[in-house]
């Protein structure tokens, strides 16, 4: 997911480049080599310029806002597939190693890490309120930690662990698992408020809370509506996966399906207002608000296939299951470390 500041838009990509691109003449400004493939958004500090991002190479990098200059990089035992999250100058980010970071984010020195069971896939910025820190691993639990790396309490999720982020709202936290449950928790006791069956498909993403309500999608294509005691007001059914938040403009709430469509529902009526066709190549994504163009990198194109199969999509690639079938060839991509700065440059 791209990050906008100071006129420029900033995005990674399977190319392994972080590009900064003008927003008004839409040109490149600058990009910025990693090792290899960038799956997550990158995180903005805005009062110092600087842009946090992970890749597959294993590494956590932080490079200037300005230029692209390189500023430090943090090596982690595994791939990282997770968006960064910086709090009061700490960056925290999980890793396939089953760690979550905090990093010092001026620094690049590490302040803490905690042991998961599994690897950890953070799709988008983790909640961070009440003096904690609230995170989900593939080892089925979701977990609450002090800002000092402190276990508070863990929740048991369905079987197949989440790669989803959990929505803090007025002390409950709403999260969905890739069992198709969703959950209701209290932020400080880890307690279940109430729980939802959607289907037996994944839900992983951030839940929207609007309104006193929450919306969530799923892998079974339907974008549901709960109330705040989990009872269904209603759902909307597109014919792909709803993969990502929607989001909420005037009366409108605005859906990205992977049926290569983006739909606008009446908030009240709960019709559909219209819908947009992106391509029948191309799986449809919802960019912000602020996005009015539309801009190309070069780049070799893969044949996308999504195969899946009974169980076995459970297993420890489940972790990879949304990348894996982007076979981009990198150089870098069997090296683990690198002995200069300028090897990957």
């Amino acid at each position: 997911m791209p990050a906008i500041y100071n006129g420029n838009v900033y995005i990674g990509s399977y190319d392994a480049f972080l590009y900064a691109i003008d927003m008004e003449t839409r040109e490149l400004v600058w990009r910025f080599k990693a090792g290899d493939f960038i799956f997550s958004g990158p995180a903005i500090d805005e009062k110092n310029g600087i842009v946090y991002f992970g890749s597959k190479d294993s590494y956590i990098y932080a490079v200037s806002a300005r230029d692209g200059k390189e500023i430090w990089r943090f090596k982690t035992m595994d791939e990282i597939m997770s968006f960064p999250t910086l709090y009061n100058g700490k960056l925290l980010i999980g890793s396939l190693d089953g760690y979550l970071y905090c990093i010092d984010a001026y620094s690049g020195r590490e302040e803490w890490r905690f042991k998961t069971g599994g690897e950890i896939v953070q799709r988008f910025e983790l909640p961070v309120a009440n003096g904690m820190i609230y995170f989900c691993s593939f080892d089925n639990y979701l977990y609450a930690l002090t800002l000092d790396g402190k276990e508070v309490w863990r929740f048991q999720l369905g079987k197949y662990g989440s790669s989803g982020v959990p929505a803090l709202y007025k002390g409950v936290l709403y999260h969905g698992d890739r069992e198709g449950i969703f959950y209701a928790i209290e932020a400080n006791s880890g307690k279940e408020v109430w729980r939802f069956y959607a289907s037996k498909k994944p839900i992983s993403q951030k839940p929207l809370i609007f309104n006193e309500k929450v919306y969530f999608g799923s892998d079974d294509c339907n974008l549901y509506c709960l109330d705040l005691n989990g009872n269904e007001m209603w759902r909307f059914k597109t014919e792909g996966i709803v993969g990502v938040p929607p989001v909420v403009y005037k009366n409108m709430l605005l859906v990205a399906s992977f049926d290569c469509h983006v739909y606008a529902i009446d908030l009240v009526t709960r019709e559909e207002i219209w819908r947009f066709a992106t391509s029948t190549m191309q799986q449809s994504y919802f960019p912000p608000a602020y996005e009015a163009w539309e801009t190309k990198v070069k780049t070799d194109t893969h044949k996308e296939e999504m195969e899946e199969g009974k169980e076995d999509k459970y297993a420890r690639s489940l972790a990879m299951g949304e990348f894996d079938s982007y076979k981009a060839k990198s150089e870098y991509a069997m090296k683990s470390e690198y002995t200069s700065k300028s090897e990957y440059k």
